[in-house]
Parts: structure tokens; C-alpha cells; sequence
């Protein structure tokens, strides 16, 4: 389960995006407020979110006593419906793929993660099937407006061409501006050539409008100031995750919202700048107990350890970044180990708490922050 621990109410809120995925138990009785599956407490857990083959379902368990004062707290927010229009309309994150390394598996998918303002999307890493996971949110392609990449290693960019062929073939019709290190234009193009006859078979037959000339890249090779909209200004910072350079983090600033997504990264002086006083901290985590039970499975497990210690956070780690940062919520993404049953969610919280006194939240994918 996914223990959920908060010393303040701060106007945040947790839910499951698009339809419900598993069961929510409330740890506690919860003084909450709630819209359907957004849930605001002081202290509570969230289980496991299972997927099914689409056909997902939630039950919400709480002993009588919790659930009476549960009712009792909607009764007195009935009247309060500008309220919940109000929390619907906040700067929107979900968690698409929270499992760290390229290998697929059945438990959790590679990184990925939207932030979602007044209806424009902006995805951040591309691992496999994100496509699918923005469609399991709830998220139309359609609204895809940009696309950043944190660093080339496959479980960040394996689907960024498809994601882009997709949203296209799902009727999109609008510029998307693509962000991130070389040689991020090259592949783009390349990745158009290898689709040329589907795409160029959907214009003539389909009456589609040209894909190319909708999506503009823009490489990065320094951090500072990257873009800024009607919606957000956006900012990087380059990290620590040598032999891959350069490899940034990303910075969201909104009206209601300020979030930082890590990428992958060892500890990092620039990613505590990068995050300083921010909302929410999306950072990278590894479970170091777990490491050797995880390279065992390889024959190059010698040298699978070695990589990932030289450029990973342990979970302590990401607790002190966040700590020096002074951000209010710690999310650990990008799972390492990912799927190893003996780590549990109290482990990781446990790790990151060594250091960092605010909420701690282990991601799960297509969990709303």
C-alpha cells in the first residue's frame, strides 16, 4: 500500500487518474474533503493501483465510524459546489509511468508524467506506451501542446515518435513544440522518415493535414529559462547522470502550482536551485537494499550495479534534496527497483522520510497529484 503521511492541509489533493484503477483505504478517520476520488487528509494510504486490461474498478473501504464522519464532512461541503469547481480548475500532474529501466513489465510503466493546464498538455519523457497511459487518464491526445525529454536512455524516449504519430492519428491538429537534449531534432526526423509511407497514406487517403510541418523541436544544451505561454514558464537545470550528457530537470511554474520533475539524476546541487520553495518534487528513487536482488536477473549484473549507484538517488537522497529545497510534497518516481515485491511502500517512504519532514507520496502510474 502507499502510505500517505501529511503534517498540513495545504489545498492539495491525490486521486486516480481517468477511470478508478484500485481500491483507496483510508488509513485514518479522514477530515477530508472530497469530489468523487479527490481526497484531502492529514493522514492516510492509498493501495496498490491495479490496472486490468482497461477494465479498472475502486471500492472505498472505511469502517462505519470513518464512513459516518466521512458523510458527515461532504454533507457540509454540498453547498460548496464553486468550491469544487474552483479544485477541478487547479494545474493538473499525473503520473503516467513510475517504474524506473527499460525492461516492460506488468506492474507499473516506463516514465512518463502530464501536467495538464486549462485543457494544454505538456508531457514530460516518453517511456514505452505513453500514448496509452495519456488515454487511461483521461487526457485527450488532441491536447497535446509540448513534449519534454529529460535525457536519452530509452525509458525516456522510446514512444516520444510515437507519441507524436499517435496524437496525429487521433485527430490532432495543432502545433506541439518538443523539448530536450541533442540529438533530439535528428531523431524526430528520422523517426518521420521510417513512418513516411503511413503518414503520407493517412494524408492522401484520410484527408489528414501534413504531421512534419505540426511539430517543432527545439534542442537544449544549457539550463535557464525554456519556454513560456499563456499557461506556464518553464525552466531546466542540468543534472547529474553521467555517461548521458547533458540531462536536465524541468521546472513547471503555473498561477496555482510550481513543479519540478527530476528526470534521472544522482544527487544534485542544481536540481535543489532548480526546486527551491517548489509545490511538488517529482524526483527519481532507488531502493539501494534492493539493487542486488534486481541485477541478479542479468548477466551483466557487475556492471548494471555499478551504473545505476554512479548515477541514482537512493530514496534518502531524494528526502534531503527535497529538504534543502524546502518543497512541500516529495513524489518518488522512476521506481528502482520497480517491481520487487519484498520493497514496500512503507520502505520507500521510510528511506525518503531520513531526511525530509513534508508529505512523501510513492508514485504509482496514473496517480493525480
Amino acid at each position: 500500500m502507499t502510505s500517505l503521511h501529511r503534517s498540513q492541509v495545504d489545498g492539495g489533493y491525490l486521486k486516480v487518474a481517468g477511470r478508478p484503477t484500485g481500491d483507496i483505504h483510508l488509513a485514518q478517520e479522514p477530515a477530508f474533503r472530497s469530489n468523487k476520488r479527490t481526497f484531502t487528509s492529514d493522514s492516510y494510504t492509498f493501495a496498490d493501483v491495479r490496472q486490468s486490461r482497461g477494465q479498472l474498478g475502486m471500492q472505498a473501504r472505511v469502517d462505519r465510524r470513518a464512513f459516518l464522519r466521512g458523510a458527515a464532512a461532504l454533507a457540509g461541503m454540498a453547498c460548496c459546489a464553486s468550491a469544487s469547481k474552483a479544485q477541478t480548475a487547479k494545474t493538473r500532474l499525473i503520473l503516467l509511468g513510475t517504474g524506473g529501466g527499460p525492461r516492460p513489465r506488468k506492474s507499473s510503466s516506463a516514465s512518463a508524467q502530464v501536467i495538464v493546464v486549462k485543457g494544454a498538455a505538456y508531457v514530460v519523457d516518453c517511456g514505452d506506451g505513453v500514448a496509452r497511459q495519456l488515454v487511461f487518464a483521461d487526457v485527450p491526445l488532441t491536447d497535446l501542446r509540448n513534449i519534454f525529454i529529460t535525457h536519452h536512455h530509452s525509458d525516456h524516449n522510446a514512444d516520444y515518435g510515437n507519441l507524436l504519430l499517435l496524437a496525429w492519428e487521433a485527430g490532432l491538429r495543432t502545433r506541439v513544440d518538443s523539448w530536450g537534449p541533442p540529438p533530439l531534432e535528428k531523431m524526430t526526423q528520422l523517426f518521420f522518415e521510417m513512418n513516411a509511407y503511413d503518414i503520407n497514406t493517412r494524408i492522401a487517403d484520410e484527408g489528414r493535414i501534413p504531421l512534419v510541418p505540426l511539430v517543432h523541436v527545439h534542442e537544449l544544451r544549457n539550463g535557464g529559462q525554456v519556454m513560456q505561454d499563456e499557461n506556464v514558464t518553464v525552466t531546466a537545470a542540468l543534472v547529474r547522470h553521467p555517461p548521458v550528457v547533458p540531462a536536465f530537470a524541468y521546472r513547471f511554474d503555473t498561477a496555482d502550482r510550481s513543479i519540478v520533475i527530476s528526470g534521472d539524476t544522482a544527487p544534485s546541487d542544481e536540481l535543489v536551485r532548480l526546486a527551491k520553495g517548489a509545490d511538488v518534487l517529482v524526483h527519481e528513487a532507488l531502493y539501494v537494499p534492493g539493487v542486488d536482488r534486481l541485477v541478479a536477473r542479468v548477466p551483466n549484473a557487475a556492471a548494471l550495479k555499478q551504473s545505476i549507484m554512479s548515477h541514482h538517488t537512493a530514496a534518502e537522497d531524494a528526502g534531503r534534496v527535497a529538504q534543502a529545497a524546502g518543497v512541500k510534497t516529495l513524489v518518488l518516481s522512476h521506481l528502482v527497483p520497480p517491481d520487487d515485491p519484498t520493497v514496500t511502500d512503507q520502505m520507500w517512504i521510510d528511506a525518503a522520510r531520513t531526511h525530509f519532514r513534508g508529505l512523501v507520496i510513492v508514485g504509482k502510474d496514473l496517480l493525480e497529484i
